[in-house]
């Protein structure tokens, strides 16, 4: 497979404040084709925010390309970084509910959801209940929030293949309250002294920084080690909805995936994803055997990585013309 390099970047030509209630603004853009097919793209984490380079998986001739922060982040507002932050109303259905009156303000009546890593999670929990608004699915790095899943990275599995970012991890934790290393971290990220939740939140930020690419991505462990304000709410978001299961079942995704079988699928998959393990995107596959599942055999779990970039622009590319 020929490796691509992404779109050119390009500038949005809207962008706006979505009110969407609890207190919540979401910021929203919109790029490429006014006139093309509609596409959404979901951000990881919970908690990553949208990115300019997010734009340039998507033909700009082609595609009328959607970003948004998700509730808490980016430049969304109430910000997660706050001391005194509330998350009650922050929860997998706000998010699926925003997603729908975003597509409802913006008068988009189908459009195509593209999401990774978290951003998987969220597009499979808004196709599997807004079925009859999606056209396609295009999926990277599958997570799903099973128990499983959380226990591997956050409490053991990866551990054992990266020891020595592990320790930075358990830094903030003291050895007697590590039995159940997410609720720990949730008591520190939440405490609102700032020398208990900037530590924990820094720690947390840099661990999954560090261990999403197949060779260290020494940038965006940097920018995890130096911004307080991005990686406090990036840690206390992922921490608040994996403590909590995603308020759903677990396995529930890869179950009700059956409501999926007529949406066109792409599953994008790195081999050596130590964030998200392949085991997740061959379970989904196996509940949606119409998809094209595309294992990439020299990649990690970041969408930038050569293979799985080049995969997802291929996805996004067949699917443009398609009605």
């Amino acid at each position: 497979m020929t490796t691509r390099e992404l779109y050119p970047e390009i500038e949005p030509y809207d962008h706006g404040m979505l009110e969407v209630g609890d207190g919540h603004s979401l910021y929203y853009e919109q790029s490429g084709n006014p006139d093309g097919k509609p596409v959404v793209a979901v951000h990881g984490g919970p908690g990553g925010g949208s990115t300019a380079s997010m734009r340039r998986y998507f033909n700009p001739e082609k595609y009328r390309i959607v970003l948004f922060d998700q509730r808490g982040c980016g430049k969304s507002r109430p910000h997660a970084s706050e001391p005194d932050a509330d998350l009650s109303a922050n929860t997998t259905w706000h998010l699926v509910a925003d997603i729908e009156m975003l597509r409802e303000h913006l008068g988009i009546d189908k459009w195509q959801v593209f999401g990774g890593s978290w951003g998987s999670t969220l597009s499979l929990a808004y196709a599997e209940t807004h079925t009859d608004r999606v056209t396609e699915l295009v999926l990277r790095g599958i997570f799903t929030l099973r128990e499983s899943e959380l226990r591997w990275f956050y409490q053991e599995g990866a551990s054992h293949l990266f020891p020595d970012f592990w320790e930075t991890y358990l830094e903030p934790i003291p050895e007697e309250d590590r039995d159940d290393l997410i609720a720990a971290y949730n008591r520190r990220l939440f405490n609102p002294d700032t020398a208990i939740h900037v530590p924990a939140g820094l720690a947390w930020s840099i661990w999954e920084a560090s261990t999403t690419s197949l060779f260290v991505d020494e940038k965006f462990v940097k920018q995890a080690a130096e911004d307080d304000f991005w990686s406090v709410a990036f840690a206390r978001i992922e921490n608040h909805f994996f403590f909590n299961k995603g308020w759903m079942e677990d396995g529930q995704l890869i179950r009700d995936a059956v409501k999926l079988k007529n949406i066109p699928t792409v599953i994008v998959q790195g081999r050596y994803d130590a964030c998200t393990p392949p085991q997740t995107a061959w379970d989904l596959y196996r509940q949606m055997p119409h998809a094209k599942f595309v294992m990439v055999p020299d990649a990690g779990h970041a969408s930038i990585e050569p293979g799985i970039r080049t995969a997802l622009m291929n996805a996004t590319d067949e699917f443009a013309s398609r009605q």
